[in-house]
């Protein structure tokens, strides 16, 4: 099981949205999405924005960026 969960990433997220916007998350694909791309971009040598153990794997500490706030999703627009 994934944690955090995906339901309190997105809250983490869209925390900053006021009421009557529009979200910037909205599914569980734009989680995996983003964090895909993050976990790629560590991959090929960027370095993690928290505090990460050897042996992570890039996934989850992408999945740590998130839920920390160290990175942003942006709606598609932007």
């Amino acid at each position: 099981m994934l944690h955090p969960s995906y339901s309190d990433l997105m809250k983490v997220v869209n925390k900053d949205v006021e009421e009557g916007h529009t979200k910037v998350v909205n599914s569980r694909y734009s989680i995996v999405m983003a964090t895909a791309k993050r976990a790629r971009e560590i991959i090929d040598g960027a370095m993690p924005m928290v505090k990460s153990n050897e042996g992570d794997k890039p996934l989850s500490i992408a999945v740590e960026e998130l839920n920390e706030g160290k990175i942003t999703i942006h709606a598609e627009e932007e």
